[in-house]
């Protein structure tokens, strides 16, 4: 089965308030299996105009990353954020199929 991922891209507008946001997420993210690949470390963007944060959270499933983010508990966690900063957010799942080789 092929993990799922929520992709993110913010701009935090009010740093101190988003703490909360911070604080809150984890108990929805810890209850689906979500953990954090990149989480607003150093980036370069290469194309396009990606916000200031960029955010990789990986799920045990499609599903699950789906699950969590209409769960009450992130509900109530977004809460948190909104009028704090500006997501582009998407959900998708892994790729499980043939990979690049070298020759």
């Amino acid at each position: 089965m092929a993990k799922g991922y929520w992709v993110v891209f913010a701009d935090v507008t009010d740093p101190e308030g988003y703490k909360g946001y911070m604080a809150a997420n984890g108990k929805a993210l810890a209850k689906y299996g979500g953990r954090f690949l990149a989480r607003g470390g150093t980036n370069e963007p290469k194309e396009g105009k990606p916000r200031s944060r960029i955010v990789v959270v990986e799920f045990p499933s499609y599903q699950a990353a789906l699950d969590c983010y209409s769960s009450p508990e992130y509900v109530a966690a977004k809460k948190e954020r909104d009028g704090r900063s500006v997501w582009d957010m998407a959900i998708t799942d892994g790729y499980e199929g043939p990979q690049p080789q070298s020759n």
